[in-house]
Parts: C-alpha cells; sequence; structure tokens
C-alpha cells in the first residue's frame, strides 16, 4: 500500500502537470534549503538530498572533514566513521557522509513547505514560457476569465493566463465571462511574475492562420498566401497564388458556394474578405487589388522620390468604386501591393497628360507626334467640363491618348540599350533573322496594336530589332508594362512566322536558278499574241455577256447593211412566226426549271402542276419589236393585259 508521501507526490504531479524529475528536484532542493537553516550549515558545504519516492524516506549527504576528535558534528566526522565508507581515507581530507537529522522529517515539512511551493512555481512558469514561445504565431483557445476596460483576461493550457488589450480586438466585439474565444498568441514576455502572454485577433496572421485551418490546400502548400492586407472588422484583401498547374487558387480559398469563406467572416465579425489571385505583373496585380472597381490602366514609375508609384486610370463611375469609403479600397490595395497608388479618373489622366504634352519640354518629341489629336482631345475634354457627355468611341480615344503618354514616362529610354550585346554575338544573332525584318515597323508586323504600341514606345522600331532582344533576353520585353503571358504569346507567334521566312530564304536559292528564268521569257513573249486574239474575235466577247431574251434571234453574228435591208423586207407574218416558235421554247423551259424546283423542295412528294399563264405575242410598231402580254386577272373585274 503507498504511504501518504506517495500518494501527495502523485497529486501533485496530476495538479501540476509537471515532469516527474522537475518535482523530485524542487523537493531536493527544498530539503537542502531547510537543512541549511536547521543545523546552520555554511554555504560552502556541499550538501545533497535523495528521496525515496516509493517510501518518502528524505536522506541528506553532507561532505565533512575527517579528524581525529570531532568538535564540530555538521562539519567533522571521526577517521574511524570515515573509514566505514572509504578504508583508503586519511586525517585531513573530506568525505560525504550520511547526516540526516532524527526528526527531519517533521521540521523538513515545516521549514521546507514555503520552498517547495517556490520551486514548483518556477517549474511551472519556465514550462509555460517554453510551451507559449513555441506557439508564437499560432491560435489558441481558451475561456475569458475577467473583462476589464483595458481588456480581456484569458484562461489557457498550462494553467497559463493570457491578455487581450483592447486595441488588439475587432471592433463592435462582445464578450462575456465564460465565453471561448480563439486568438492569435501575438507575444510572449518572461517577466518577475510569470509569463505574460499577449493575445490578439487584429493581427493580419490570425487571418492567415484561420485560411490555413479552413482551407486545405493552403496547409498542404498547394495554394500560397502571398500577401494579406486588413482593417479588423472592416474589410481585408487576400492574395493567393497557386504552386501547381491547373489549381484555382481563388477558388480553393471561397470554397462551394462560399462555404470556407464564409466560416471565416463568421469568425472575424462578419468582416469583409476579398480574395485576390496574385500576378508576377505589378501592373495586372494593382488591377485586381482594386477590385471590385474596374481599372483602365496601371502605370508604374519606380523612381519616383516618393517611392514606387503607380498612376491607376479608371472610368469616372468607377471613381468612388475603386477609393472606397474613406479610402478603405485603395488603402488596402496598396498595402497589399507595396506600391504607392494614385487613382484618376480618365478626363483628369487626360487633362493631365495634355497639359504635360503642352508644358514639359521632355514630352515635346511626343507632342510633335500627337499633334494632330491634341485639338480632338482638347475639343472633348472642354465639351466634358461643360456637362456634355462622350460617346464610346471618344472615351476610346481618350484612353489610348492617355496610355502613350503615360507609358512615355514609364518606359523611358531604349530597352534594348539597357543591356549592351557584344558586336560578334550580335552579327551571328542578326543572321537568323530576315534582312527584310530590319525594315518593317513594328506598327506592321500584325501584332495587336497596343502590343505593338509598347514595343514602340520601348525603342523597337522594326520587328528586327524586336526579334534580335527576343533571341537575346526576352525577359526584357515581358519586363515591359503592359507585357503579359497572351501578348508573349502573340510574339512567339510572329518569332515562328519569321523563323519560317528565313528557312524559305535559305531553301529559294536552290529552287529559283533552274526554274524561274524560262517562264519569265515565255510570258512576256506569250502575252501580245493573246490580247490580239482577244482583241479580234468579236464572238467571244459577245458570248460572255448575258443574252436578252427579246434578242435571241439576232445575236448569231454582226449584221451587215446589206442584211438589215432584207430583214426590214420580211413580212410581219412570217416574223410573227419566227418570233413565237422561239418565244414559246424559253416560256415552257422557264416552267420546266420551275417545276424541277417544285418537286425538289417536296422531297419525293407527288410532282406538283403548275397552272400555265396565258401568254400572247403582238408586236409593237412604236419599238419595232415583238413583246410578251401576259393575261392577268384582278378581283373583281374582267381579263386585262399586263406588259412586261
Amino acid at each position: 500500500m503507498k504511504n501518504e508521501f506517495t500518494l501527495a507526490f502523485n497529486e501533485v504531479l496530476e495538479e501540476k502537470q509537471l515532469p516527474k524529475e522537475v518535482i523530485i528536484k524542487a523537493l531536493e532542493s527544498a530539503m537542502v534549503s531547510a537543512y541549511r537553516k536547521a543545523v546552520n550549515a555554511s554555504g560552502a558545504q556541499h550538501i545533497e538530498a535523495k528521496i525515496d519516492v516509493e517510501t518518502g524516506k528524505v536522506t541528506i549527504l553532507a561532505e565533512k572533514e575527517v579528524v581525529e576528535t570531532v568538535q564540530d558534528p555538521h562539519t567533522e566526522v571521526s577517521l574511524e566513521e570515515a573509514r566505514k565508507i572509504d578504508p583508503n581515507v586519511e586525517i585531513g581530507q573530506t568525505i560525504i557522509v550520511d547526516s540526516t537529522p532524527k526528526d527531519f522529517g517533521r521540521v523538513a515539512a515545516q521549514t521546507a513547505r514555503q520552498v517547495i511551493q517556490q520551486r514548483i512555481r518556477d517549474a511551472e512558469r519556465q514550462m509555460q514560457l517554453d510551451y507559449y514561445q513555441k506557439q508564437l504565431g499560432e491560435i489558441v483557445s481558451g475561456i475569458v476569465q475577467a473583462v476589464t476596460p483595458q481588456g480581456l483576461t484569458i484562461g489557457l493550457e498550462l494553467r497559463a493566463e493570457g491578455t487581450m488589450p483592447r486595441k488588439e480586438m475587432i471592433p463592435g466585439e462582445r464578450f462575456r465571462v465564460h465565453d471561448r474565444v480563439r486568438a492569435l498568441v501575438a507575444e510572449v514576455k518572461d517577466t518577475p511574475r510569470g509569463p505574460q502572454i499577449i493575445l490578439s485577433r487584429t493581427h493580419k496572421n490570425f487571418l492567415r492562420r484561420l485560411l490555413e485551418t479552413e482551407v486545405p490546400e493552403i496547409y498542404h502548400g498547394i495554394v500560397e498566401i502571398r500577401s494579406i492586407a486588413r482593417e479588423p472588422g472592416e474589410r481585408a484583401k487576400v492574395a493567393v497564388s497557386a504552386t501547381q498547374p491547373g489549381v484555382d487558387p481563388v477558388g480553393a480559398c471561397v470554397g462551394i458556394r462560399g462555404v470556407r469563406i464564409q466560416a471565416i467572416v463568421r469568425e472575424l465579425h462578419d468582416e469583409k474578405i476579398d480574395v485576390i489571385e496574385w500576378n508576377p505583373d505589378p501592373a495586372v496585380f494593382i488591377a485586381k487589388a482594386l477590385s471590385p472597381a474596374r481599372v483602365t490602366g496601371v502605370y508604374l514609375d519606380e523612381k519616383n522620390p516618393n517611392g514606387k508609384t503607380a498612376t491607376v486610370v479608371v472610368p469616372e463611375d468607377q471613381l468612388s468604386l475603386a477609393i472606397g469609403r474613406d479610402g478603405q479600397n485603395a488603402r488596402l490595395a496598396a498595402r497589399l501591393t507595396g506600391w504607392r497608388i494614385d487613382i484618376k479618373s480618365l478626363t483628369e489622366a487626360a487633362a493631365d497628360a495634355l497639359h504635360r504634352l503642352q508644358k514639359d519640354p521632355a514630352y515635346a518629341p511626343l507632342a510633335e507626334q500627337l499633334a494632330d489629336q491634341i485639338p480632338q482631345i482638347e475639343d472633348m475634354l472642354a465639351r466634358k467640363a461643360e456637362g456634355r457627355p462622350l460617346t464610346p468611341e471618344e472615351y476610346d480615344t481618350l484612353t489610348r491618348f492617355v496610355d502613350r503618354v503615360e507609358r512615355r514616362v514609364t518606359l523611358g529610354a531604349p530597352a534594348v540599350a539597357a543591356k549592351p550585346i557584344e558586336s560578334d554575338k550580335l552579327a551571328e544573332i542578326k543572321a537568323q533573322i530576315p534582312p527584310d525584318a530590319f525594315e518593317t515597323n513594328i506598327l506592321d508586323s500584325g501584332l495587336p496594336e497596343h502590343v505593338a504600341y509598347i514595343l514602340q514606345e520601348a525603342g523597337y522600331t522594326t520587328v528586327g530589332e524586336m526579334a534580335v532582344q527576343m533571341k537575346v533576353r526576352p525577359e526584357e520585353i515581358f519586363r515591359l508594362n503592359g507585357i503579359g503571358p497572351r501578348a508573349m504569346q502573340e510574339i512567339n507567334k510572329l518569332m515562328a512566322r519569321l523563323e519560317e521566312r528565313m528557312r524559305e530564304l535559305e531553301a529559294q536559292p536552290e529552287t529559283q536558278i533552274e526554274a524561274t528564268p524560262t517562264p519569265e521569257v515565255e510570258m512576256v513573249t506569250e502575252e501580245p499574241p493573246v490580247m490580239e486574239a482577244v482583241a479580234s474575235t468579236p464572238e467571244i466577247e459577245m458570248s460572255l455577256e448575258p443574252e436578252p431574251i427579246t434578242e435571241a434571234p439576232v445575236e448569231a453574228a454582226p449584221a451587215t447593211s446589206e442584211e438589215e435591208h432584207e430583214e426590214e423586207e420580211i413580212s410581219f407574218d412570217q416574223l410573227f412566226s419566227l418570233k413565237s416558235d422561239i418565244f414559246t421554247k424559253v416560256v415552257l423551259d422557264e416552267d420546266e426549271e420551275e417545276e424541277e424546283e417544285i418537286t425538289t423542295r417536296s422531297k419525293g412528294k407527288k410532282k406538283a402542276k403548275k397552272k400555265k399563264k396565258p401568254v400572247a405575242l403582238e408586236y409593237d410598231p412604236d419599238r419595232d419589236q415583238v413583246v410578251i402580254r401576259k393575261k392577268h386577272k384582278r378581283e373583281d373585274e374582267d381579263w386585262d393585259e399586263w406588259e412586261l
């Protein structure tokens, strides 16, 4: 049966949740302190305590000097007693002997109680400090123990207490005693009164850890959180990207019907969360960060003395949406991207661009290029200032105008000259490009218009210059503002066409030397006879023209004056009979064609019969022609004649 000491020892272990070795060490240290106090031992004397956990027996071992005659039993031991422990000991040496007092159990219990409690308390605090330092930046859960004007006191694991100041609480949240709270361990301090654990629900990493908890793709590294910008209780923006192809990072975070993101929104006291796909192109990333606003253009200036600045142009109806309530949307987008964002409406940006063209000498060359367009822009801005509307085409013109002026600022010097290429290597590269590419303007390259303008403003005036840069350092072109993956696909298609053209040029000399001379000579010699033959045969010309029905019998050949005279002498009856045969045949042919069409439409049905309209042929003396007269019956009237 276990004694009282063992039961008490196990109870302390369970209550304090401390390791067994820590409790034993604390008890031994307390026994040593109690012995020193009981016998008034010197601090220089080495004293040890041993505790048997099973029996609860305490043994004190003290270092004593071996002497012949003992004067102080607390520091000296006789040679006879010493040799019982070590037979080789001599006088003057020191030896550790058992010095446990007879009534030490009762004395130790009274004297060492405070020391034991303090030692256990120190060990407990040290364990709490070590544990929560490892939990720094992680979410912990606790119970509210007290609510004060300064904040909350929250009970945590290992009998630790955390504090949540008011500034670390989400505005509008109200907690009561015994409520369960989840918070981020923001800071851990070691103080004389124990570890001070600062909890936070407003830290941006609190949102990061919640996303990792709710979205398995983030926890496993398939989706990565790039940056977070947050205004607690109001709104937050999260930029995410996929580390594996074929994964939709935004859809993974939102979940089916928004289940995943709604759980986080409820935890954050209905805080709105915008999940945005991260993009390596800063211009595209900034445009997405300003969602839900629609952006017309983003122009970057990394050399601005105030820091990296992005000028964002938006339509007038999107300006307030891009800025947000009290500038919240623009603030969060700036924090998310790390750029200073200057938002302008389209008309404001056009007015600024026009002012720079007219006043800034650095824009003089561009002003000359846009001299024809400047009056048109001034007229549009004047009408807009008067409150008159502009057409969508005029808004597109303003957009292109602002784009050209702004890109003149951001791109600056040609990118080809940024990193010089060795002359030998440059000659080899040019030999791989068709010569006519260096004479083709970049605007005539077949690329999309906006891509061609970006390349032209960057200094690539011809297709050949652009092709050289693509073969040496294509990343320089990809870095240009406005050149994204789709634009690079178009440029790569153009490079493929240039390579195919180069292969044709390389194969051309072998095939053309033998084949080309003879056809050219034959063409020159054969052309004149062909032209003469065409000119000398009028029958060919006439046969190409449609034959009019009324002139059918007269079209055989050009008539001479004698034949015309014979035709005049033909009697009217002969002429009528001649014309009747011809026209009757034509009408019948037309009827047959119509019947065939009807049969085709019916798809195998019984052949439909078509009523023949009454037709009469008469000679018109005024026109000197035979005409067809068809009789048509009108409603409530007799048969009338109708002339075709």
